[in-house]
């Protein structure tokens, strides 16, 4: 397991050089805020429930970019692992600034092993999502994606834990060219306000790739989550 998470370092540190590398080639930048609000509820011994709403502001900040409503429902398998399935839906701002509706079902699978004081969290994502469904020409055609994100943790006997996170996005459709699209960086701190409160803070570097245009946002954002 040690042997896998210094690999799994080692991945990440190589994709952050290649990110922060990419950004002098970007054509197109942008600054965005992304705040949100969750709550989670224990249903069962090993079942827990989550909602949340998520708004996205972009263009240095100044315009609504994005809304978004989230549900779903996580099982624990054992003490390493969790699965959960959720749905999303989705409004996001076009260039004629009318909003296109895109609803998401997406299947997560967790890992966490702590090597204290770290805390590597590894999580694959699974998602179909179906955007301007009797809108667009195609009718809304479903966008098949495979997401993996590293995460460190680093757990410092206190209330608040900072940690740095990689996310990769590949495309899953046929004949693809290149295995990614876009990339995430982040850092940032949670803040254990209470036994129920807490506070994630963070900033995040997004960059499109293997396009003519990509676009590259810096992004600032604050969670609130609510947990019984």
């Amino acid at each position: 397991m040690k042997r896998r998470m210094l690999a799994m370092a080692r991945f990440s540190i190589i994709a952050l050089i290649i990110l922060f590398h990419t950004t002098v080639y970007c054509q197109v930048k942008d600054a965005g805020l992304w705040t949100s609000l969750a709550f989670e509820a224990k249903l069962v011994k090993k079942l827990s429930l989550s909602v949340s709403q998520e708004y996205r502001f972009n263009e240095n900040v100044t315009e609504p970019d994005t809304w978004i409503s989230e549900a779903g429902l996580e099982y624990k398998l054992n003490k390493f692992f969790k699965a959960s399935v959720n749905y999303r839906y989705t409004l996001k701002r076009k260039t004629n600034n009318l909003y296109s509706p895109r609803q998401r079902i997406f299947v997560d699978i967790k890992a966490e092993r702590k090597i204290k004081p770290v805390i590597f969290q590894f999580r694959t994502r699974f998602q179909e999502e179906y955007a301007d469904i009797d809108r667009a020409p195609d009718g809304g055609f479903a966008g098949f994606y495979s997401r993996n994100k590293f995460s460190f943790k680093f757990d410092l006997d206190k209330k608040w834990e900072p940690y740095i996170s990689l996310e990769l996005f590949s495309p899953l459709r046929r004949n693809q060219p290149f295995l990614f699209d876009d990339i995430r960086a982040a850092a940032g701190i949670e803040f254990a306000l209470s036994k129920h409160h807490k506070l994630d803070i963070y900033y995040m570097i997004q960059n499109e790739l293997n396009v003519s245009n990509p676009v590259m946002d810096f992004i600032g954002g604050i969670g609130y989550q609510y947990k019984l």
